[in-house]
């Protein structure tokens, strides 16, 4: 233990950020590390407790507490507090795949599991994680190793999302000759076009994905599989195929007037943004002023958002970059309190109210929280053009259903509502996989329409085809994609070898 009583010495301090009145002019990240002795610090914090939560990845009443990767984290955070970075990205890299997607875009349930959390303040260790990273890339210590030895057996990954890349190089560094398939123009998936670039520099995929093609695997974009090539041209090419085509069908808001101009689903608005953004080679006042969208230009627009989650939040982030006019978030539940609750003990995920960058920069651009809570859309108002001129809400309240018990969110009367839009982007999450890849695969899937496989394995209904992912266990976290990703690299090649590191 590098420090016994550092969490009592130091107090939490969080990387610092970009005042919203500067960072909104641009498509940059916008957090930045503190100095690395004041990191040392941050990382003296950690307790090295004698039962680390913090890495268990346990489930406890339905939530995961603790990473879902098992990083050994009082490790990590020792090595930090000492200095020596090059051990301490030596330790990290043998659970992680990838820390510079996670420092960035995870929730870290790592530190809400952190033991300081039970009293006081959490260690920084997703801060102190991108520490470790940032720095091995800067001193040229990240590289893919390339086998030594081939095996001759041949793996097809279909979709380039955080769980299809950490398979791919699991298994390329164990010899497997693999080859991602990618329908974008792109590789990344999520990463790539599902979150805003003040997020997750989309450079630092390209960074990756280059070692990973220098190390030998194949990258094959453009290629929609089950459309543009066929499952049985896989089955018959390869050895293995892993599908890891996330949970991309977003869930739709069926009410009258659905069919108006002007209603895009949040998955395809941030993918334009950041492919623009890419395309214009990030030059932010390019894709600031453009006028070529499919949306057209947001200035002057008033835009709602239908969903109070992550996807939800960067779709405002990214509207005021563009220079919507106004935007209002609408979330169906009521706010989460402000602390845990009493039925909502450490080192349960706690459950309580965030406000996010992207209602943090609502709050500065247009003087208030951009979220309304407990309401919905009952109806979108059209022009005599067929274009959004507004949308009818209605506020909702918690009613006990008698037969079963559950709390279901129903419309309270008398508080209809309408609100002004010209553009509305529905954020309401995804309902899984796409059904012409399953089907084209003949695999079977479960009642939430993810791909099915036994409790705990990753092998579905035939035989020499995998998944993992969203596609697998429905729509989750970065962190939880890489680990599934490297999960499935293990069951793939013990299916083919017979054994597996």
């Amino acid at each position: 233990m590098g420090k016994p009583t550092g969490f009592m010495e130091y107090e939490r301090k969080d990387s610092l950020s970009v005042s919203p009145a500067e960072r909104i002019q641009n498509f940059d990240e916008f957090h930045t590390g503190l100095p690395l002795q004041e990191q040392q610090k941050q990382a003296a914090r950690c307790m090295e407790c004698g039962v680390p939560f913090c890495q268990s990845g346990t489930m406890i009443a339905g939530m995961v507490s603790g990473c879902p990767l098992h990083n050994l984290v009082p490790e990590t955070n020792e090595l930090v507090h000492i200095g020596n970075l090059e051990q301490a990205y030596d330790r990290l890299s043998k659970t992680h795949s990838f820390p510079e997607f996670t420092s960035r875009v995870c929730p870290a349930l790592c530190e809400a599991a952190c033991t300081c959390g039970l009293m006081g303040q959490p260690v920084t260790t997703k801060d102190n994680e991108r520490t470790i990273i940032d720095y091995a890339f800067d001193h040229g210590l990240v590289k893919e190793e390339i086998p030594k030895v081939r095996t001759g057996k041949k793996i097809a990954i279909v979709g380039s999302g955080p769980s299809g890349l950490a398979a791919a190089q699991l298994l390329n560094r164990r010899g497997h000759s693999v080859t991602v398939f990618e329908r974008s123009d792109r590789p990344g998936g999520l990463l790539r076009y599902g979150i805003p670039n003040m997020k997750l520099d989309k450079r630092s995929i390209d960074r990756r994905v280059k070692l990973m093609e220098e190390a030998g695997v194949e990258f094959r974009l453009g290629v929609n599989v089950g459309k543009d090539i066929s499952a049985e041209e896989l089955q018959k090419d390869y050895d293995r195929v892993i599908l890891c085509g996330g949970a991309s069908n977003p869930r739709d808001i069926s009410v009258e007037g659905r069919d108006a101009k002007g209603i895009y689903f949040a998955v395809d608005f941030l993918k334009e943004v950041s492919k623009k953004l890419m395309d214009k080679n990030y030059d932010h006042k390019a894709v600031m002023d453009a006028k070529d969208f499919s949306f057209g230009s947001l200035k002057n627009k008033q835009v709602i958002v239908i969903g109070g989650g992550d996807t939800g939040n960067d779709c405002v982030g990214t509207c005021i970059r563009l220079g919507a006019k106004g935007v209002t978030q609408l979330e169906m539940m009521p706010p989460a309190p402000v602390s845990r609750a009493e039925s909502n003990p450490w080192p349960e995920w706690p459950k309580v109210l965030k406000t996010d960058y992207g209602q943090e920069e609502a709050i500065y651009k247009f003087g208030k929280d951009p979220r309304i809570f407990s309401t919905t859309v009952t109806q979108f108002l059209k022009d005599e053009k067929g274009n959004l001129k507004g949308v009818k809400t209605v506020e909702l309240e918690g009613r006990k259903d008698p037969a079963t018990g559950r709390m279901n969110m129903e419309p309270k009367a008398g508080t209809e509502k309408e609100m002004k839009a010209q553009l509305v982007l529905i954020a309401a999450g995804f309902l899984g996989s796409e059904s012409y890849v399953t089907e084209a695969f003949g695999v079977e899937r479960n009642q939430r329409t993810n791909v099915a496989t036994k409790e705990g394995e990753y092998q579905t209904s035939k035989e020499k085809i995998f998944t993992a992912g969203d596609m697998h266990r429905g729509q989750s976290l970065v962190v939880w994609a890489i680990a599934e990703g490297r999960a499935v690299a293990k069951a793939v090649d013990e299916s083919l070898m017979g054994y597996t590191w």
